[in-house]
């Protein structure tokens, strides 16, 4: 799998705009979702005081629901973004394996493929709610491994379906798939389509060779042992995570067997680490971590539609986060719909503003303490070397804001056949970015008054230019603001990439 082929990358439909959500539900591929399945049962009442037996609240519930959780969350969102879908597990003989089923089917997922065993009971994870506040939570059955001919059962059931499949995903949340399920998929790796992993227990897969991984940032941090191997301690700030994941990505290509991983930071968003590719952090919409159930597995789903689409691996990571990012503002666990991602994705073009708003809004982010970061370009075919360039400079300061040149500008730059997308177009994909926060267009030929106007900290260009021969550096100094040009990824050019695809490359 490349992710970053120049081809799909120039593709009109590699977008982030918001018909990248009916795009990928279009083909309604066959995702099969293999795993533990849970029953996530949600209760929300008022609090009405202390018990007199015990210092503890007393809650009066009101109301409740019962949805799939773990594997069956992923297979309920995969659903919900116009998959067919069909979750194969084992679970329990008892009323919570019903009422499973019935969750399921009420979302869309065949459910045909659940295996009642008699050994074991189906795991269920209550939340108690009571003004927005999750109470109490706790966990019920699930906690014993599968036994060889529960998993053979669960074999039998997989091999029917793989050939139908555009992609498997695998998802370990309890560890009761055990290590016969990891043997049995790696005899079969050969006839798997794309296989997606998404586990706590990412060392018992290993062989298995997996396209991509989805860890929790704990659970790469614990695979690491990072305090007990060489005095590094678990950063608890996003940035610094980002950086120390970075640092051992070799490390972590080796423990679980794939160089290609994304590892979710909760409520900060996530990190793509993909071969010797640049670090590609995503950022999510912070809201508090009582929001975050369930919000893993929307993430898994729509970046497992997203990669099916043909959609670059950049691309489709940023598409998993705004799908999560829908999750975590509604309450217990819950699916993204292809009509929420494309309201979504809507939404990131209020990210592009006018001149004179934009500098409005960088007067409030520079009284609340911010750093600024500017940069501009054309942007006209988004590919590798913007993307890491854009995230380079997102971690230099708070706010990044992108100028992006007028078609016209583009015209009298590059030539007559430029630009190939419009400037509505460049702005609403690189608005979708998580990593840039503001964008505006100016029709210049360079962005000076946008600079003298909007005095950032600090003004950056990505590629091979030497700081002396940029027009804005004497701008910049000249109101006390500080010029850098950024690494530049070789081979990564926009003319280049459009005369490979002319030449029919």
């Amino acid at each position: 799998m490349d992710p970053e082929d120049t081809a799909s990358t120039a593709k009109a439909g590699s977008g982030l705009g918001p018909d990248a959500a009916d795009r990928i539900a279009q083909e309604r591929p066959f995702v099969v979702v293999v795993g533990d399945a849970a029953l996530d049962v949600w209760k929300w009442g008022r609090c009405e005081g202390l018990c007199r037996e015990a210092p503890v609240p007393v809650i009066d519930i009101e109301r409740g629901s019962t949805v799939p959780g773990a594997a069956g969350n992923t297979a309920a969102n995969l659903a919900a973004l116009g998959a067919r879908t069909r979750l194969v597990a084992l679970t329990g003989d008892d009323w919570a394996s019903t009422a499973l089923r019935d969750a399921l089917e009420r979302s869309g997922v065949d459910a045909t493929w659940l295996r009642r065993a008699t050994s074991r009971a189906t795991p269920v994870e209550t939340r108690i709610v009571a003004d927005d506040q999750i109470m109490v939570r706790y966990a019920e059955g699930g906690s014993t491994a599968a036994n060889d001919p529960e998993v053979d059962a669960l074999l039998v059931s997989l091999d029917e379906t793989l050939s139908a499949a555009a992609a498997v995903v695998v998802g370990d949340h309890h560890g009761a798939l055990g290590d016969r399920m990891c043997r049995a998929l790696t005899a079969r790796r050969e006839r798997l389509p794309l296989l997606i992993l998404d586990t706590h227990h990412p060392g018992r897969w290993r062989r298995l060779c997996p396209d991509l991984v989805r860890l929790d940032a704990d659970d790469a941090i614990a695979v690491l042992g990072l305090s007990r191997t060489d005095g590094d301690r678990p950063p608890t700030n996003a940035k610094q995570r980002v950086e120390l994941l970075d640092r051992h990505r070799h490390r972590l290509f080796e423990v679980v067997g794939t160089s290609t991983l994304v590892i979710t930071l909760d409520r900060a968003g996530s990190v793509l680490l993909d071969e010797d590719r640049p670090v590609h952090p995503t950022r999510a919409r912070p809201v508090p971590e009582s929001r975050s159930a369930g919000a893993g597995g929307t993430f898994v789903a729509a970046l497992t539609l997203a990669l099916i689409s043909g959609m670059p691996l950049t691309s489709a990571v940023e598409l998993a986060q705004a799908a999560a990012d829908v999750v975590v503002h509604r309450q217990a666990t819950a699916v993204c719909t292809t009509g929420q991602l494309r309201e979504r994705l809507a939404r990131s073009g209020a990210a592009v503003l006018p001149q004179r708003e934009l500098a409005e809004v960088v007067r409030n982010h520079r009284a609340e303490g911010k750093r600024i970061v500017f940069t501009n370009g054309c942007f006209d075919v988004l590919h590798a070397g913007h993307i890491a360039y854009l995230d380079e400079a997102k971690r230099l300061g708070d706010i990044l804001v992108v100028a992006v040149n007028s078609d016209g500008s583009v015209r009298k730059l590059k030539g007559p056949d430029r630009p190939v997308n419009s400037a509505h177009d460049r702005c609403a994909v690189l608005a979708a970015l998580s990593c840039v926060d503001h964008v505006t267009i100016f029709d210049e030929d360079t962005p000076a008054g946008l600079l003298r106007a909007t005095e950032p900290d600090l003004y950056v260009k990505g590629g091979d230019y030497r700081l002396d021969s940029l027009p804005e550096t004497p701008i910049v100094r000249e109101y006390g603001g500080e010029v850098r040009v950024l690494s530049y990824l070789q081979d990564r050019s926009t003319s280049a990439m459009i005369e490979r695809i002319r030449a029919g490359s």
